[in-house]
């Protein structure tokens, strides 16, 4: 298990911003589906853009940036090059995303602009990252996994930008080609990689879990790379099989990290299913559905089932991990910073006193029965399973967001 130590970690007034701004692009991201056509499910259709970048630079990089702020000096053991700048991301995040939505939905015009923030935001996320990690001698694989995550971001982030000015209209790219490099750079070459790498640390430390190998972690950061690696240069020079050959490459890699997982899970000594052990079953039951679907989808070619392994990846895997680590980290930090000064002076609270359990648990139950329901909807075209999904995961949603404010003010 990797040693951390909390004397370099950032305040939690710099952190909070991040999971409050995530947690209601949580919310509007499951509203939104209350006006998804079931039956016009496309990657390449401009509401299901916008629901995507809703979703995913919203909720997801919002909060992954927000834990990556406190974990990488913590696991570091250096404080940040400029742990100021981080001010800076949220905000420009949240105006970005936002212009990015109101392109992809009502005005296109708009996608450059909002591309071009979303590109200053992450930006200066990457360059204090890799700034902050140049100040370490000898990485870890946790570091080297967030070092390979923030290159992938940062390509990423450049097409990502040509192909906002291409939807727009400003200049001529072939829009689909560029697609599959900007969604396996961003989804598998970031957020899988950093997940991957930051799980080791976190599952570890709140599950207690010793004495397990980390071979089948490298194995699958290095068939991701070489995957995502593989996938850009068939798009970038339409070499058909080259792109088949990443994709398997990137369901190799989930499949061993699954493994990785279990034995973590099958080595902790606390063995006491909480809301946190709970989501990540759910997660990792997601990934494991989304992988045997993505397979079928290679052989069949039916878009409805691509469909529906992308949103247990997206809802399922990404929604439920997320959420799972934040009803562990948001206590500690909260804990660490408001009540640590006052140990052995008066009465403190436990960890477990600061989670909600009536929300946590309402959360937990209500979005996975919509994730479940909203699966069923794609792979049957039904609109009322959609509506009906949709209904439970914004009641989720709410108590979420009313979880993680309960958290943040405990007093």
């Amino acid at each position: 298990m990797f040693q951390v130590s909390q004397d370099f970690a950032p305040p939690f007034k710099l952190i909070a911003p991040f999971f409050i701004v995530g947690s209601l692009f949580y919310f509007l991201s499951a509203f939104f589906l209350f006006f998804v056509d079931v039956d016009a499910l496309s990657y390449m259709s401009s509401t299901i853009m916008a629901f995507l970048h809703l979703f995913l630079l919203g909720f997801v990089m919002m909060t992954i940036f927000g834990a990556m702020a406190q974990l990488v000096p913590v696991v570091l053991e250096v404080g940040h090059a400029a742990v100021e700048l981080f001010y800076a991301i949220w905000p420009l995040l949240l105006v970005g995303t936002s212009l990015m939505f109101g392109g992809f939905l009502l005005w296109p015009a708009l996608l450059p602009y909002g591309g071009v923030v979303v590109l200053i935001s992450m930006m200066i996320f990457v360059l204090e990252i890799f700034a902050t990690i140049k100040k370490v001698k000898k990485l870890n694989i946790v570091m080297s996994s967030v070092l390979l995550s923030n290159t992938f971001l940062f390509i990423g982030i450049i097409i990502g930008l040509i192909m906002a000015l291409g939807y727009a209209g400003a200049i001529e790219v072939d829009i689909s080609s560029l697609l599959r490099a900007h969604v396996f750079l961003v989804i598998g070459g970031y957020i899988s990689i950093t997940v991957m790498g930051l799980s080791v640390v976190l599952l570890p430390m709140f599950g207690l879990s010793h004495g397990f190998s980390l071979k089948p972690l490298k194995f699958s950061l290095y068939l991701m790379s070489f995957g995502v690696v593989a996938v850009l240069i068939s798009s970038l020079f339409n070499i058909t099989y080259l792109g088949y050959f990443g994709y398997i490459l990137a369901l190799l890699s989930l499949a061993i990290y699954f493994y990785q997982v279990y034995v973590i899970y099958k080595t902790r000594a606390r063995k006491e299913n909480d809301i946190y052990v709970l989501s990540l079953i759910f997660s990792y039951v997601s990934l494991a559905v989304s992988l045997l679907l993505l397979t079928l989808y290679l052989f069949s070619k039916n878009e409805s089932l691509l469909m529906a392994a992308g949103w247990l990846i997206f809802f399922g895997f990404f929604a439920f991990a997320i959420t799972g680590h934040i009803y562990k980290i948001v206590p500690f930090l909260v804990w660490f910073e408001r009540f640590s000064p006052l140990v052995g002076k008066q009465k403190v609270p436990m960890l477990v006193d600061m989670l909600p359990k009536r929300s946590s648990q309402a959360q937990l139950v209500f979005c996975a029965i919509g994730v479940v329901l909203i699966t069923i909807a794609i792979l049957l075209h039904s609109s009322e399973l959609i509506s009906a999904g949709a209904s439970f995961l914004v009641v989720g949603a709410l108590a979420f967001m009313r979880s993680l404010i309960y958290m943040i003010n405990f007093k």
